[in-house]
């Protein structure tokens, strides 16, 4: 059977996570340096963590194996959710910064669950 997804690369959801890893990591460069190894360890491993398990996921061929790996990235992303809030808190960042990063992450939300949902739906066993 034909792959029904030729590489993670081509997902939008992956590309996407991708583009919110950079904006973390841009972000997190003008935190105080007392949190080198706290909020800014914790935020970065979590949002990496996102396309990462994507594309292992994928890598893996075996459809319940990347459904799994994408509830992983899932729930990656709604630690960086959590971040966002304790940021905001902190006053680390402004919602003027945080808000379109927010945006981006509720749109991959969207895209894990949609992609999730639609494979588990599917007839296919291996991708």
């Amino acid at each position: 059977m034909a792959n029904i997804i030729n590489s993670y690369k081509d997902l939008t959801v992956w590309q996407k996570s991708i583009e919110l890893v950079t904006l973390i990591y841009k972000l997190t460069d003008n935190f105080p340096k007392s949190e080198t190894y706290g909020l800014v360890s914790q935020i970065r491993r979590a949002v990496v963590s996102i396309p990462a398990n994507i594309a292992e996921g994928h890598r893996r061929n075996h459809l319940p194996e990347f459904i799994q790996f994408l509830a992983v990235a899932n729930g990656s992303a709604a630690e960086v959710e959590t971040y966002f809030e304790i940021i905001k808190r902190l006053n680390y960042a402004d919602e003027r910064e945080t808000k379109p990063l927010e945006e981006l992450l509720l749109e991959i939300l969207k895209m894990l669950n949609v992609l999730s949902r639609n494979l588990k739906r599917s007839k296919i066993t291996h991708l």
